[in-house]
């Protein structure tokens, strides 16, 4: 008689993206109504109670809204209840100084990690001063050179600024302005599989010539869609979760805290 098989092994890769946190070394401050330390620290809780085993969480931009050390503390702090390595990457919201400071002597900033058959790559869109993002040469060539270097890994890559329409006329022009240079870069090798960002505050899920484009909820208020003009939406703080497989496979979904309530105050402004 034989004996039963051992169950399979999941090799895959979980990772959660943290977006648009929006900070403030103030506590119990509010942006546009939401007190957005409180709303991180729920999302947090939601993670923890929804993801036994997390390999890597992701913070594509707007970590923080004012800029401050505090605000940088406050997100290290609040992300050590994750069981996991971090990376950051800036948004135009966040003050390079500050941010590189309160990731000194640590691998927050690391901008290429391999994790099983996968690298992620993270990249900054951020311009200072500028709502808008783009790559700079370096950026693009810290790709590519990624990309040549392995080209037996699948690649997921995350950046803060849209590089696509996402529908919302008071968007377009805030997005990422060199979005073409990065797409003729991707579509030159076939192991890209996902490509993440932020700063658009609401989800997005469309593939592109075999590449997911991903965009997710912030953790602290969320933007309309469909809208010409600015509009706060009532939908929860949320995440989005992705599991990588060593086929090269890409899973993911969004999950939001329940009976979150807030009022909008757009006297709080963004």
């Amino acid at each position: 008689m034989s004996s039963p098989s051992a169950p399979p092994v999941d090799t895959s890769l979980l990772l959660v993206q943290l977006t648009d946190s929006h900070l403030f070394a103030d506590a119990g401050k509010r942006l546009l109504g939401m007190q957005t330390q409180d709303s991180l620290r729920q999302v947090i809780k939601l993670v923890l109670r929804e993801q036994p085993r997390i390999d890597m969480v992701l913070a594509s931009g707007d970590i923080s809204q004012d800029g401050t050390a505090e605000s940088y503390a406050h997100f290290r702090r609040l992300c050590t209840e994750l069981p996991a390595p971090v990376r950051w990457v800036p948004g135009n919201h966040d003050e390079l100084l500050p941010l590189e400071q309160a990731a000194e002597g640590t691998e927050l900033l690391e901008p290429v990690t391999e994790l099983g058959g996968w690298r992620i790559v993270m990249l900054d869109s951020s311009i200072p001063g500028a709502v808008p993002g783009r790559l700079s040469d370096e950026q693009l060539a810290l790709l590519e050179r990624s990309l040549q270097e392995a080209p037996e890994r699948h690649h997921l890559i995350c950046l803060h600024h849209h590089p696509v329409s996402i529908g919302s006329a008071w968007m377009e022009p805030i997005g990422l302005r060199n979005a073409e240079a990065l797409f003729a870069l991707l579509d030159r090798y076939p192991q890209v599989r996902g490509l993440l960002w932020g700063h658009v505050h609401q989800e997005y899920d469309r593939m592109r010539q075999g590449v997911r484009l991903l965009a997710s909820p912030s953790t602290c208020v969320q933007f309309t869609p469909g809208c010409d003009d600015f509009s706060v939406s009532q939908e929860a703080p949320g995440y989005r979760w992705l599991r990588l497989h060593a086929d090269g496979r890409l899973e993911t979904g969004v999950s939001r805290v329940t009976g979150y309530r807030f009022v909008i105050d757009y006297g709080k402004g963004y």
